[in-house]
């Protein structure tokens, strides 16, 4: 069984995710603010309901979808018909997402921020979760997995500068280059970065054809229950808590980092700079991380490059209020110890469902990234919230002189609470049970099985 993929296939498939992660990015870095200081919405009421409609929403259809996904049978595989038909209603719905008006409060702003999320992540979900397990399915090889996740980082985090770093400079272009209000330029954005998505997540569902290396059955059992039986895969379960912890914290940071430097820092006009250092040494490390994770294996480089930026971000909460150079050479670090984040978690994902088949005779991809896509996204949600909650206790005023008590909330929520966070995953990752060994054990017994039922 040929498990090594050319470039040209890994580059059909990495190119994937580089609109979903323009798009990503946007969300994280931006949405808070975008409903605070752009639409005008109270960061409490928005923040509540971001985490609402996460909790309703995505604790069901995420795995849900999986499920089904998993079941599909067409000409074009079990994972393409979902990136080749759900590409333009993902343009439309995020399009919409940063199209409410201005001028809503209370249930009206509550229930606009509600609806719009849970339509876009309908779609989202349906896209990522079918691109997501396409990984488990093209090859099995531990090391190539490996490879395969690098490349589509690098499409990733290419992404991420532009949506995070270039968002809202092209909100300004657009504003005053066609006359539009900041909240009309914000919605053009929204349609620009959809339909950057919307092709981009065409292209592996329409030229990838690498067949599937696995052709095992899919499950059998009803939705609840199977969605229910994958947390008894140990070594998923330790990972789903590892991937939760890290969601929090990563999505403390990125909403945080604009309040940071606008009002902390009182750097606003750096905060393209910032992100720019930040996600670019990101970039430059995540070949060395991938050939690091070939020599110490995925879970200890991934705790290696977590302690590195949790200690960058401890640093970040002791700056004092006003400019600081420093926070250039702390961007540069965390984007150091962060690219472990990106190499690592999508290479280690796809190890744990042979452990399932194994255990089951069944391959589950789609409900195993359901449910890493759920976790991610409740505990996303969650960190969104814990910093809108935080903003409005600590009295923040949107445009205004913040009080010590709002810049404290400030620097705890960027820095300190993170920092804490990626820490408590060390010892964790440092026990993680799959190595390069166990797995080629796993495969190997997969073969013979496999071989025997012929």
């Amino acid at each position: 069984m040929n498990n090594k993929l050319s470039v040209i296939e890994k580059i059909k498939f990495g190119v994937g995710d580089f609109g979903l992660s323009v798009i990503t990015a946007l969300l994280q870095f931006y949405m808070l603010f975008f409903y605070t200081d752009v639409v005008g919405i109270n960061p409490g009421l928005a923040g509540t309901a971001i985490l609402v409609g996460k909790i309703t929403w995505d604790m069901v259809h995420d795995v849900l979808f999986g499920y089904f996904e998993d079941k599909t049978k067409s000409r074009w595989g079990r994972r393409r018909p979902y990136l080749i038909f759900g590409a333009v209603p993902l343009m439309l719905a995020f399009w919409l997402l940063l199209s409410i008006p201005e001028g809503l409060d209370g249930a009206a702003a509550f229930f606009a921020i509600i609806g719009t999320f849970i339509l876009f992540d309908t779609f989202h979900t349906l896209v990522a979760t079918a691109y997501s397990a396409m990984t488990a399915e093209i090859t099995e090889d531990y090391d190539e997995r490996t490879s395969v996740s690098t490349y589509r980082m690098i499409f990733s985090i290419i992404g991420y500068l532009l949506g995070a770093g270039v968002t809202s400079v092209l909100a300004s272009i657009i504003s005053e280059t066609f006359g539009m209000s900041v909240k009309e330029a914000w919605s053009a954005v929204g349609l620009i970065y959809g339909a950057i998505a919307g092709i981009t997540i065409m292209i592996p569902g329409l030229f990838l054809k690498t067949p599937a290396v696995v052709e095992a059955k899919s499950t059998e059992l009803p939705p609840i229950k199977a969605i229910f039986s994958t947390l008894k895969n140990k070594p998923f379960t330790k990972f789903l808590v590892i991937s939760m912890i890290m969601s929090t914290a990563f999505t403390m940071v990125t909403t945080m980092l604009p309040y940071y430097l606008i009002y902390q820092l009182e750097m606003a006009d750096s905060q393209i700079l910032v992100m720019f250092l930040m996600l670019g040494t990101l970039a430059i490390f995540l070949i060395p991380c991938a050939i690091i994770s070939g020599k110490l294996g995925k879970a200890k480089t991934y705790a290696l490059g977590i302690i590195i930026a949790g200690s960058a971000l401890a640093v970040g909460f002791m700056l004092p209020k006003g400019e600081s150079v420093l926070i250039f050479f702390l961007a540069a670090i965390v984007g150091l110890g962060f690219s472990s984040q990106w190499v690592c978690p999508h290479s280690m994902m796809p190890d744990v469902i042979e452990y399932d088949e194994l255990e089951t005779g069944e391959r589950r991809e789609g409900i195993y990234y359901g449910m890493q896509a759920t976790a991610g996204k409740i505990t996303g949600a969650l960190g969104s919230a814990m910093c809108g909650w935080g903003l409005e206790w600590s009295g923040y005023i949107d445009g205004a002189v913040q009080s010590s008590n709002a810049l404290l909330a400030i620097r705890g929520m960027f820095a300190l609470i993170p920092a804490i966070l990626l820490l408590i995953c060390v010892p964790l990752l440092l026990r993680y049970p799959v190595t390069k060994e166990s797995h080629e054990k796993v495969v190997e017994q997969l073969r013979i099985r496999r071989e025997g039922e012929k």
